[in-house]
């Protein structure tokens, strides 16, 4: 048992000031929200705080096809009439709108969940979170479901070079298909997902009978949901089901997805889990104590989303919070209770006992059939990318440097860590 657990958290305000739409649901101003609660509750004096790197389009090329990285690059909304046949081969439109800084935000989201990955590699911490990663739907050479870079896919990748096996767990309402498709053919990632299925919920795929092909068949876990499962149905059935395949697969690490539109009350979900439910399968994934990422992902009342993952902070620190919300810059938004905890919902709850037993069932038949857990013939572990250096001799004086290259090089006066977390001092020693 690890005597105190460090976890490393990944922010950038940036993140939060894109704008999918007036009437798109994806609000990235919810990661604002969670951040400004996490330091409400003084949580940031548990971690180290970090901005992360923006990602190279080198790296999310390590699996996005080039041609759909370069497009991503250099697509605006004001050029975006000029390339109607590509964005119709890309997936960008209605659900993956084109909006100002795209690229930046999927630069930032991915580089949180690279860096996370790069220092549980490392062993620099033991927990890494970005609330900020989580987009599961992207696929290779496009975009789906809100998601337009996998930052999932590319941290497992990058876990990939120190651990023979890394376990994706996913808890988002809908299933996590991208992660799942990315390793459908190989034993050294084993992605379980739980989420409805069924008249044609998003992305319609997470049927029971989809375990994995080739060298990655029984390697892809998938327990399709029917609406108004709640706390203690869920709960029950994550808990078996994950500890089996722990011992079963055992895995060197594990990522987390934790998006929040499995929550009551959530604006496109359809499950009656309270955060307390939500936030049991964070603790019980945590206490298997291996190197844990933990991102984001869906969720879309967003008051909710910062409750739900400023408790599962709280969790992940071993820290209880109390109901009553401190006082901070979005406090408006969580009245009139201003408290941490929502109520469990009221959707019929469709789950019978014996849908829920045979769906257990089936996972664990399939686990069976995996003898033991794949050996792999480590090779000598490939570099982290070289990301170049900022070289102020070459920079033109006409140009404007943005404000997070900036951030980079100067101690700003206006930063929220304090003494030993404060990881953006610089050192003048």
């Amino acid at each position: 048992m690890r005597s105190k657990d460090r976890i490393a958290y990944f922010y950038d305000g940036d993140v939060g000031s894109v704008y999918f739409g007036a009437k798109h649901p994806m609000k990235p101003h919810r990661l604002c929200m969670t951040h400004h609660l996490v330091l409400s509750y003084d949580l940031h004096k548990k971690m180290e705080i970090y901005r992360p790197h923006k990602a190279y389009p080198v790296e999310l090329a390590q699996f996005h096809s080039t041609d759909y990285v370069e497009f991503l690059h250099r697509i605006t909304p004001d050029t975006q009439h000029l390339f109607l046949n590509e964005l119709t081969k890309y997936n960008l439109g209605e659900d993956c709108p084109v909006f100002d800084n795209l690229f930046e935000f999927c630069q930032i989201y991915a580089g949180g969940t690279i860096d996370a990955a790069r220092r549980l590699n490392n062993q620099l911490c033991d927990i890494a979170i970005n609330w900020a990663g989580g987009l599961h739907h992207a696929k290779k050479c496009e975009a789906s479901g809100f998601c337009y870079i996998n930052d999932l896919v590319l941290g497992i990748l990058e876990l990939l070079k120190y651990h023979a096996r890394v376990l994706y767990i996913d808890i988002d309402v809908h299933h996590g298909d991208g992660v799942e498709e990315a390793f459908y053919f190989t034993d050294r990632v084993m992605t379980v997902s739980f989420h409805k299925y069924g008249d044609l919920f998003f992305p319609a795929t997470g049927d029971a009978k989809e375990i994995g092909e080739r060298e990655g068949k029984f390697y892809a876990i998938n327990v399709p949901l029917k609406d108004g499962i709640d706390d203690l149905s869920f709960t029950r059935l994550f808990k078996t089901i994950i500890s089996k395949v722990v011992e079963t697969y055992q895995p060197g690490a594990i990522v987390l997805q934790c998006g929040a539109d499995s929550l009551a009350g959530d604006r496109l979900g359809c499950f009656n889990l309270s955060i307390d439910g939500h936030a049991e399968c964070v603790n019980f994934v945590k206490r298997f104590n291996l190197p844990l990422l933990v991102t984001g992902g869906g969720g879309y009342t967003k008051e909710n989303v910062a409750r739900c993952w400023t408790v599962e902070t709280g969790v992940l620190l071993d820290t209880e919070l109390p109901n009553e919300i401190p006082e901070n810059d979005y406090i408006k938004y969580f009245a009139p209770e201003f408290s941490l905890k929502i109520p469990n919902g009221h959707i019929e709850n469709l789950n019978s006992k014996s849908y829920l037993s045979t769906i257990k069932m089936q996972v664990l038949e399939n686990l069976r059939c995996i003898q033991h857990a794949p050996s792999v013939q480590m090779q000598e572990v490939p570099p982290d990318f070289y990301i170049p250096d900022f070289d102020e001799d070459e920079q033109n004086p006409d140009e404007r440097i943005d404000q997070h290259t900036q951030d980079k090089h100067i101690q700003r006066d206006d930063e929220y860590y304090e003494a030993d977390n404060d990881n953006d001092q610089m050192d003048v020693s």
